[in-house]
């Protein structure tokens, strides 16, 4: 059943609509002119607005660009025994779903009607897909270390100041900068990850600020680079210090004029990003061995966050064990493992120097060779 309002200056054709729907087991209201309809839309939750377009005080195209400025998520259908064809295509222009001819055919309304309550199911399940998808792990751990860094991203996350994320390999540097974009103006905007390190040198600024046609050999169209990707988001620039120094000089003029150039072209293309960092070097001595740019690292440096390694903050292994054998058991739709406390303080006496993505991996293997409650004896065996 579908809550539906219909609205419509003569009061046969209100009624006729009315019946012909509540007869389909739909809730209907209705509005006698336009300015009426637009208050109960404002203030009800409808699925669908049918409205006319030629009425009094406010006309249907006009209701129809204040629903659509509104934002209400309504499905609307247009219709009018007036219109013409570049009636109905400046009405779906404008944000209508369908239109409909008077006099209203009986099988043409429920099917647009049907069509339009198919198409609200599934913009809400798209939704909630993209909600799934790119919500990011939590960030979890007691530990004073994680709770420092949580009341830094809450702090710093709103702002527009770049940070600066180092710790060592799968410790959780890319984690931090998602919390930092998914919590800051910017979440509405695309958040683009670089990995610097993977990139070949030679196609690192092609990758970062694009390229035009026949810039170099296999430049066969123009492409957009990262930073223009990232427009109104955040660009997440990972293992920075294993930037060449010539992207590092021009990543250093992106920062200072919000302005970039693509390879091969001369025109300035003005950027609107915010660029979060992260490196697992000691960007101070490769400074000292010229292996990185000095004005760059204070640029960057505006907030520096140290994400510690597990073996740092074994005191979290409880908490992070018991969130992937939920997390993983899920994946694999199987019930959650157990794990004993012998199990535990075994996990904690052992080194992790691939840190998060290591115990992980290890917690994974002892769910699917373990034994239904994973023991001290199964983690020295399998990890």
């Amino acid at each position: 059943m579908a809550s539906i309002l219909v609205i419509d200056d003569e009061k046969a054709i209100r009624r006729s609509i009315k019946e012909i729907l509540e007869f389909e087991k739909h809730k209907v209201d209705e509005a006698e002119e336009g300015q009426m309809g637009l208050n109960m839309a404002l203030k009800n939750n409808y699925d669908i607005i049918l409205s006319d377009i030629k009425m009094p005080k406010l006309d249907g195209i006009e209701l129809l660009g204040k629903l659509t400025e509104s934002g209400i998520e309504s499905a609307i259908i247009m219709m009018s025994g007036h219109g013409t064809i570049e009636t109905a295509v400046e009405a779906v222009k404008k944000g209508a779903y369908d239109y409909l001819p008077k006099p209203i055919d009986l099988n043409r309304l429920l099917v647009a009607v049907r069509n339009a309550l198919e198409k609200n199911t599934l913009v809400t399940e798209t939704k909630t897909l993209k909600k799934k998808i790119t919500k990011s792990a939590d960030m979890i751990g007691d530990s004073a270390a994680i709770q420092n860094i949580k009341e830094m991203i809450e702090k710093v996350a709103p702002t527009e100041a770049r940070v600066l994320i180092t710790g060592a390999n799968g410790s959780g540097k890319e984690l931090v900068a998602r919390w930092l974009h998914e919590k800051s103006n910017r979440a509405a905007g695309p958040l683009v990850e670089v990995n610097c390190a993977a990139i070949p040198s030679e196609l690192i600024e092609s990758e970062l600020f694009g390229h035009e046609k026949g810039s170099f050999t296999s430049a066969v169209a123009q492409r957009k680079g990262k930073f223009e990707l990232a427009e109104g988001g955040t660009l997440f620039l990972d293992e920075i210090g294993d930037m060449s120094l010539s992207a590092q000089a021009k990543v250093l003029r992106a920062l200072q004029e919000h302005k970039i150039t693509r390879v091969g072209g001369d025109k300035e293309i003005k950027v609107n990003v915010r660029v979060v960092a992260a490196t697992n070097k000691n960007l101070e001595k490769e400074i000292e061995k010229e292996n990185f740019r000095r004005d760059l690292f204070h640029r960057l440096n505006v907030i520096p966050i140290h994400v510690p390694s597990l073996d740092d903050r074994k005191e979290d292994i409880p908490l992070l064990a018991d969130y992937f054998m939920d997390l993983i058991c899920g994946e694999m739709g199987m019930a959650k493992k157990t794990i004993q406390p012998q199990a535990l303080e075994a996990l904690a006496a052992r080194s992790w120097p691939g840190n998060i993505r290591e115990f992980r991996n290890v917690i994974e293997r002892l769910i699917i060779l373990g034994g239904k409650e994973i023991s001290a004896s199964d983690v020295k065996t399998f990890s």
